[in-house]
């Protein structure tokens, strides 16, 4: 947990959160069959907040905020994203999906695309943006993620954490409120998950609104307005980054910080 404890910082990310609800989750429940993955969730997320959602594998993270673009279908409750539902309606899911950007544990970025091309694919034929105006934008992301220099490789040519971060600005290219993060530096090297959290805590700084499924507990502590703890489908204890970690609550919780702290 070293490369944890590197990101833990005593001047953590200022909070910018505003009254504006960004997502509002109500009762929602969701099956795989007779498992009952997700139970009565209750969220409500304001805009410019950062939410870190931790707990053990298969607690529901991951599946929690698939439900919100629609990546997985919930079969219980409401959810209701920038004030559309999220219903069957394939309408709604656009404009839900438009407005929402993804970072996956993998890149999925198309290997056959050069970076530049993976950033523009979608401004060009979701939004419709002429194809200087998305070069533009996507090489002023590529800028920001700091790999303008890659914008002619493909993703093969680059490091794991590099083709993260392309995957950081292929999201931001489309000019996402929200974004969503699925266990981004999961599948990295460790000494290549620091490039990709700072990134991450520069998108913080900058107001966006951020849910994250990570154990990067050092980036829940700097970055977090709120940490989430789910287990079982269940979200069982939610607070303040510090009474979080220096006070949790519930059994649950305390086992789960000491195994992944080390006390």
């Amino acid at each position: 947990m070293a490369e944890t404890a590197q990101m833990t910082t005593d001047a953590p990310v200022e909070m910018k959160v505003s009254d504006e609800v960004a997502i509002r989750i109500e009762n929602m429940n969701k099956w795989y069959g007779s498992f009952h993955v997700l139970r009565d969730i209750d969220l409500t997320v304001h805009r410019g907040e950062r939410i870190v959602i931790a707990g053990p594998s298969g607690s529901g993270k991951s599946t929690l905020i698939r439900c919100i673009n629609a990546l997985e279908e919930h079969q219980k409750g409401r959810i209701e994203v920038d004030g559309t539902l999220l219903s069957s309606d394939i309408k709604n899911i656009d404009t839900i999906r438009s407005e929402v950007g993804m970072v996956f544990q993998h890149f999925n970025l198309f290997p056959h695309l050069t970076i530049l091309e993976n950033c523009t694919l979608a401004p060009i034929w979701v939004r419709k943006t002429p194809k200087k105006e998305a070069e533009e934008t996507a090489m002023h992301f590529l800028r920001k993620v700091k790999i303008p220099d890659q914008a002619h490789k493909y993703p093969g040519q680059l490091s794991g954490g590099q083709q993260q971060r392309v995957a950081i600005a292929r999201s931001l290219c489309m000019r996402p409120r929200i974004m969503l993060f699925d266990e981004p530096t999961s599948a990295l090297d460790p000494e290549m998950i620091k490039e990709v959290l700072d990134t991450m805590v520069e998108l913080a700084e900058e107001g966006m609104t951020m849910l994250c499924v990570t154990h990067e507990m050092g980036f829940a502590q700097a970055v977090a307005n709120r940490v989430i703890f789910m287990d079982q489908g269940q979200i069982v204890e939610q607070n303040e980054p510090k009474e979080f970690f220096n006070n949790p609550q519930n059994e649950r919780t305390k086992l789960f910080l000491s195994q992944i702290l080390g006390h």
